[in-house]
């Protein structure tokens, strides 16, 4: 039996972690062994993960396989677009320009701030009242 070539990258976000795997195909997109629009109900974050394939017009050449885990959607979804972006970076490093271009090769460090002591929340102070 011949082996399929696959191509892997791993995306973060946020708490999230997505591991995707790049497999010559039709361009059906697989989230935890579920169909995409299944698994994530934004059509506007289904978009924004597909935009690495459609920048390089790579959209119907591959399957994309998907595990991901923790965080929501949006986090996920932002983990699946670094993910697909630095696997076809393995597909052909000529779309490193593009995709670099387009910020799609940047890992978003921004990440919730932590809660401070004597506050409800990160920066969410009690009512100040002077008696």
């Amino acid at each position: 039996m011949a082996q399929q070539v696959a191509y892997a990258g791993t995306g973060r976000r946020k708490n999230s972690v997505a591991r995707v795997r790049l497999v010559p195909g039709t361009g059906k997109i697989t989230v935890n062994n579920k169909d995409i629009d299944q698994y994530i109900p934004f059509p506007n974050l289904v978009k924004d993960l597909k935009q690495p394939l459609t920048l390089t017009e790579t959209e119907n050449q591959y399957d994309v396989k998907v595990n991901v885990n923790g965080g929501g959607f949006s986090g996920q979804a932002g983990a699946i677009r670094l993910g697909i972006a630095r696997a076809l970076l393995e597909v052909d490093p000529d779309f490193r320009s593009p995709l670099k271009k387009a910020g799609f090769l940047t890992r978003d460090p921004r990440m919730v701030e932590r809660k401070k002591p004597g506050l409800k929340k990160a920066r969410k102070a009690s009512q100040f009242s002077k008696r």
